[in-house]
């Protein structure tokens, strides 16, 4: 496939039929891409909030340059070992002279929403697949959208004007001032509300009594991960999935250490500060 051929009459739309997601046909990343092409899958990934293309061959700077289409790729705050593309991030369990390669191992990462302990949190993220385990590995994300639709009204008026702050383990991730953001957040592109409190990342809730604060993220984090919101993605090697942290959480299930995982992953954010 050429760049002439990633024209939007080859695109194909398939969803998943479950919580969220769609595959994408037709096009070949590596190539450039015309602005018609570039909207239907802006749209797409509005509306399908995960979309995934198969059997691609892309190098790290083809990687960027798509992740550009859409905002301004930006190096992760992790501190990281030096590498040809900083933009891209290595996640990996793979050791090379006894040293890692990437970060993030094989084992299980819980329900997320990309860079939310800082102000200006994870807006897309990319992965790229280049080599994936035999058994384990998938990643799963949950719809927040349908997660908040699915509330019911005294709840919702319950988590009106309520704030969760967030923290990331590694103390070095954090920003110097403990971030915040409203529980319930309106997306800025579509307008829909969605729950944003992941089990990895939200700690407490503003200015409620400890008891009270994790009883009521608790129950949101029971909620939100019920089978209905949740779609799981089986990688195969070429893969790259495109995802909406503002609308999304997901987990990685773990895998065999003894087998190895190499993904590359880009990142959009600083873009804006979530608002209810």
């Amino acid at each position: 496939m050429n760049a002439i051929n990633n024209s939007p009459e080859r695109i194909s739309v398939i969803p998943t039929g479950g919580a969220l997601g769609a595959e994408i046909t037709g096009l070949d990343l590596s190539q450039p891409m015309p602005p018609a092409t570039v909207a239907i899958i802006r749209q797409a990934f509005l509306d399908h909030c995960v979309v995934f293309f198969r059997d691609q061959t892309l190098s790290e700077p083809d990687q960027v340059r798509f992740t550009r289409y859409f905002g301004e790729p930006v190096i992760h705050v992790r501190e990281q070992a030096e590498r040809a593309t900083p933009e891209i991030m290595m996640v990996s369990n793979v050791k090379q002279n006894g040293k890692p390669i990437g970060a993030l191992g094989h084992r299980e990462i819980e329900f997320h929403s990309d860079l939310s302990y800082m102000p200006k949190p994870g807006t897309i993220s990319m992965l790229y697949a280049v080599e994936i385990p035999d058994q384990g590995g998938a990643t799963q994300w949950c719809n927040g959208y349908a997660a908040y639709a699915g509330l019911d009204d005294a709840m919702k008026q319950r988590l009106a004007g309520l704030r969760a702050t967030h923290l990331h383990f590694r103390p070095e991730q954090n920003p110097e001032t403990v971030t915040d953001h409203p529980v319930v957040c309106t997306h800025p592109e579509t307008g829909r509300k969605t729950l944003f409190v992941s089990p990895y990342f939200a700690k407490t809730i503003v200015g409620m009594e400890e008891s009270e604060s994790q009883d009521l993220l608790t129950t949101l984090f029971a909620y939100e991960t019920r089978p209905e919101y949740i779609w799981t993605h089986q990688w195969q090697v070429g893969d790259l999935v495109m995802w909406d942290n503002r609308a999304t959480m997901h987990r990685r299930e773990p895998f065999p250490d003894t087998q190895r995982r190499i993904m590359k992953r880009t990142q959009i954010y600083n873009e804006t500060v979530p608002v209810e």
